[in-house]
């Protein structure tokens, strides 16, 4: 689903983050520094602006950062707790962070990065980008589970919506999906009285997993990273 027209006069702030210069507090913060320049006078934060208005930003461009991360099995996403590890502990890159989640036991790729413009984009569940997962259960797959599964199945109160579903042997499927409920393939699975035991993330959209092993990262860029922004509404 394309974005929302955005509605004038906007905040400069919000202006400068929907023209993907900044964040929104990274835009504050430049706005601060005197900066941005609405029609050739300095900004104040709190400033609007119409859809006529010239705005220039004068600084240079931040590079950012974006990596490709096997996350094992294990290892937490979210805030730790005592005794647990995030991907921090474990990963010698700095200033980077992961976008969306995989819960403890569940594995395979997140995407690591310096640029919080992407993190609405990615998770925002109206954009529909498609993630793709493959899964062992403990049980046997019943017969008509991939028609099922594709049609959307009730995890509590909540349909799922239609999904692809690829049967890989008697006990392990993939499947690609647009939204991320909580352990929502969990969930999922439980329908069907077959506990995943195994959940791996291949692909995130145009990312792939590509026999990385567990632990290693790898660079995007290039062709790939660019269709990833693109895909986002970004710029590189």
């Amino acid at each position: 689903m394309p974005p929302k027209k955005p509605l004038y006069p906007m905040r400069i702030n919000k202006y400068l983050a929907h023209k993907q210069y900044s964040t929104r507090r990274e835009a504050d913060a430049l706005i601060a520094a005197g900066k941005v320049f609405i029609n050739g006078t300095q900004a104040s934060l709190g400033d609007k602006v119409a859809e006529t208005d010239v705005v220039d930003v004068r600084f240079r461009k931040k590079e950012y950062r974006y990596y490709a991360y096997n996350k094992p099995r294990g290892i937490i996403t979210n805030v730790p707790q005592e005794g647990q590890e995030d991907i921090a502990d474990i990963v010698d890159l700095k200033g980077v962070f992961p976008i969306g989640r995989l819960d403890k036991d569940s594995y395979g790729l997140i995407i690591l990065t310096d640029d919080g413009r992407i993190t609405d984009p990615l998770l925002n569940p109206e954009r529909e980008h498609e993630k793709e997962y493959e899964v062992t259960t403990l049980a046997d797959l019943p017969p008509d589970f991939k028609q099922k599964m594709e049609a959307g199945v009730d995890i509590g109160g909540y349909k799922t919506k239609p999904c692809r579903v690829t049967v890989l042997g008697p006990r392990q499927f993939s499947i690609a999906l647009t939204e991320g409920k909580k352990h929502q393939i969990r969930r999922m699975c439980g329908v069907f009285g077959a506990s995943a035991i195994h959940l791996m993330r291949t692909r995130i959209m145009n990312i792939k997993l590509a026999g990385m092993r567990a632990g290693k990262y790898r660079l995007l860029q290039g062709r790939e990273l660019s269709a990833f922004l693109k895909a986002l509404g970004l710029k590189g």
